[in-house]
């Protein structure tokens, strides 16, 4: 797993908002590039790799639609967040039309903001958890393609819903595994028995699991899920 910081391309024309929001994300541990229009914007996207956009959509030279429309000709999955004064439903309405992952509008708080980039990029790390194949977990061995679970040389065979939900919380270990991101990926739709049925995959997998003292799934309440595990590498 890689300790290299999250890159932030935030374009933000009002300077106490865009400097106040740049030191708080630095604060988070995000490198936070600021540009004040959408031309700066623009230009700086075509220099450098950014994991995230945080788009202003009222900006001069080049407003946050335009330059969202110019970033998606460019990088069809860079997750972008619009920021914007407007509420009115057909500019939400046309910023998802330009592939945006969230919207808020202002005021928001630092904290919505922080749980709004922390929710894309579980979404979008659950995503990139498809092409990992082996994880060690603790003391198992996961083959995510193969189904099976490998502990002190005696193997088992999951099923897929074992197995996709443990792929997730293996790609998420010791982060949280949001319970509606998971019921979705895995079973389309976050209705009641939905739910319930990921409650008794998650009760299958912690008696999987419970070979190794070190490795425990833990709810968290109101959010989801947590693998706790001391190592989780990918093969």
């Amino acid at each position: 797993m890689t300790d290299e910081k999250v890159k932030i391309l935030l374009c933000e024309d009002d300077e106490n908002l865009g400097m106040l929001l740049r030191e708080y994300l630095q604060t988070k541990g995000y490198d936070a590039d600021l540009q004040p229009d959408g031309e700066a914007g623009l230009k700086a996207f075509t220099k450098n790799k950014f994991d995230m956009c945080i788009l202003d959509v009222m900006m001069p030279k080049k407003d946050g639609f335009a330059l969202a429309a110019d970033i998606r000709a460019l990088n069809s999955e860079v997750p972008i967040v619009f920021l914007t004064a407007k509420s009115m439903k057909e500019d939400i309405l046309q910023g998802f039309k330009l592939g945006a992952d969230d919207y808020l509008s202002k005021p928001f708080s630092m904290e919505e903001l922080l749980y709004r980039i922390e929710s894309i990029l579980r979404r979008v790390k659950g995503k990139k958890a498809k092409d990992v194949i082996v994880y060690n977990i603790g003391g198992f061995t996961f083959d995510s393609q193969k189904q099976i679970l490998t502990f002190e040389g005696q193997s088992k065979k999951l099923t897929t819903k074992e197995s996709e939900l443990l792929n997730l919380l293996a790609a998420n270990a010791n982060n949280i595994l949001e319970r509606n991101f998971a019921l979705k990926t895995i079973w389309v739709d976050d209705n009641y028995f939905n739910a319930r049925s990921m409650d008794v995959y998650i009760t299958k997998l912690r008696k999987l699991l419970k070979d190794d003292e070190n490795v425990a799934i833990i709810n968290i309440h109101g959010k989801g899920y947590k693998l706790i595990t001391p190592q989780v590498k990918e093969d």
